[in-house]
């Protein structure tokens, strides 16, 4: 069966006073109907660049889609026109930004937030959408909604904030939903009831979803399957249960190791990656990862490893076979 989303080499570059940034360089994933993707990878790897790529929200200069294909349900989306692109964003494909403080709107009320999507995408009127909107408030778990949906940003806690922005992005019922670190700057408690929140309504909807984050916890019962991302390319992908049993990527070991485990006795200082990120102006010409990798050959300095199959469904871009000797 044909994949919902399918991206295929995806490049987005940023124009700077150095140089080009290469944030975005060949990114391709498949993603079926009512599946949850997770991306995980360090900051700056070029996660949250891929879903803005996807729904086509790069600002224009400095950033450009230089390359690639992203289809959806039959359409490339780089190819659509603007008045195409805004008919997709918000309706069949919708977005949970980072940072609900910053995204929502702080002068306009959660109805006329809420609603703007509904009259636009579903032809509702005002009161049908101001109605709806009390609806959606009541489904995230928002208390009073009649009352509180004719309140402002600032009267809301920052978990309430961000059960308004699920609120919007589901509002339309996509077809997917870009998750992008959802649970940025909330406690540990209510970032487990908000992603028990978008967990149950995607499935109850069938949903998919991309959710993006560097929390290798999260992810660990949030999807069916993840794609490590280093340096503006995907290094590995696989069942989320695989890669956490049996991660093939050097740099994907290295984020499991240093992961604090509350489990281990040992009384040892937290693993750390050795080196930084490589500048992606001036990408090494092998495999970007090789400064810092602790299995590396003379091969990955001097040629870049594409996905290759491990087994059914399990795909690394390496050149060695770490697993074998990995304690």
């Amino acid at each position: 069966m044909a994949p919902l989303l399918s991206v295929r080499d995806l490049k987005t570059y940023f124009r700077t006073p150095d140089g080009v940034v290469h944030a975005v360089d060949g990114v391709s994933f498949d993603l079926a109907a009512g599946e949850r993707l997770g991306i995980v990878g360090e900051s700056g790897c070029g996660k949250s660049v891929t879903a803005l790529s996807l729904m086509r929200l790069i600002p224009q200069p400095p950033g450009r889609i230089v390359g690639g294909e992203v289809t959806f349900d039959g359409m490339d989306l780089l190819a659509l026109d603007e008045e195409e692109v805004r008919s997709v964003r918000g309706n069949k494909i919708a977005m949970i930004f980072q940072d609900p403080m910053t995204s929502l709107n702080p002068v306009l009320t959660i109805r006329r937030q809420l609603s703007e999507g509904l009259e636009l995408h579903k032809g509702m009127s005002r009161s049908q959408a101001r109605r709806h909107s009390i609806e959606l408030l009541r489904m995230v778990g928002i208390p009073s909604p009649e009352s509180r949906v004719d309140d402002y940003p600032h009267q809301f806690s920052g978990g309430m904030r961000q059960r308004v922005m699920i609120a919007m992005a589901l509002s339309c019922d996509p077809q997917v939903l870009l998750a992008d670190e959802p649970t940025t700057a909330l406690d540990v408690t209510i970032q487990a009831q908000i992603l028990d929140l978008v967990k149950r309504l995607c499935v109850e909807r069938r949903t998919a979803v991309i959710l993006i984050t560097h929390d290798l916890g999260v992810l660990a019962g949030m999807t069916d399957r993840l794609a490590v991302m280093y340096a503006g390319r995907i290094v590995e992908t696989a069942p989320t249960a695989e890669l956490y049993e049996n991660p093939k990527h050097p740099y994907t070991i290295a984020l499991m190791k240093s992961v604090p485990r509350l489990d281990e006795e040992r009384r040892e200082k937290l693993f750390v990656i050795d080196g930084l990120p490589p500048d992606l102006i001036d990408p090494p010409k092998g495999c970007r990862f090789a400064p810092r990798c602790f299995a590396v050959i003379d091969k990955c300095w001097e040629e870049m490893p594409e996905l290759m199959r491990v087994t059914e469904g399990h795909n690394a871009a390496c050149w060695v076979d770490v697993s074998k000797g990995r304690s």
